[in-house]
């Protein structure tokens, strides 16, 4: 069972809401009438979901999901009734991975909140990647530079200084990367 974190500023709407929400299956952990305190709270009830509605969304309630995007990712559904798009890419860019526009239908809410979670699934897959890829990027240049101050310091041509940066990794029971910044460290020192 879904565990999901209700935002509403309406309780009258919010009570339809959580209602829909246990017919539909899912498990209502908390109810906040605002995104203020929203880091913290995700931290303590670990939810799977988290579904705003409102009007329009606020500023601070966007800067509180981009932030909590940033450190809990979660789904986001939100519905509104704002169809500015603008405001639509505003929500996206800040986390909300389903936007839905002009109310709720409670039949409705499991189709959207599966495709809510397929889609925050897949960014975070894509996130994970280019983070790998950034962090090997990184590793790359520290590697290369490293190969540079062996080149010039040792008369190594590349393929040497590649083999003598591997070679201290494996004598020293480290990774490449730490081996190579350690050396331009040394470097640094040296100059």
């Amino acid at each position: 069972m879904l565990r999901v974190l209700v935002i509403d500023e309406s309780q009258e709407r919010a009570g339809e809401l959580c209602a829909g929400l246990a017919l539909s299956g899912y498990q209502v952990v908390a109810l906040l009438p605002s995104s203020a305190d929203l880091h913290d709270r995700v931290e303590a009830i670990s939810p799977d979901v988290i579904l705003i509605q409102t009007d329009s969304p606020s500023r601070d309630t966007l800067e509180h999901l981009a932030m909590l995007n940033a450190d809990l990712p979660r789904p986001v559904v939100m519905f509104a009734k704002d169809h500015n798009s603008r405001q639509i890419r505003r929500a996206i860019k800040a986390g909300v991975s389903a936007y839905v526009v002009d109310g709720l239908a409670t039949h409705r809410l499991q189709p959207v909140i599966e495709v809510a979670i397929a889609r925050f699934e897949e960014h975070l897959q894509l996130r994970t990647e280019r983070d790998r890829a950034t962090r090997k990027l990184a590793d790359r240049v520290v590697i290369d530079r490293a190969k540079g101050v062996l080149m010039k310091a040792r008369g190594f041509d590349e393929e040497g200084a590649y083999q003598a940066l591997r070679k201290m990794a494996m004598d020293r029971g480290q990774p490449l990367r730490d081996v190579a910044a350690n050396v331009l460290e040394m470097a640094q020192l040296l100059l």
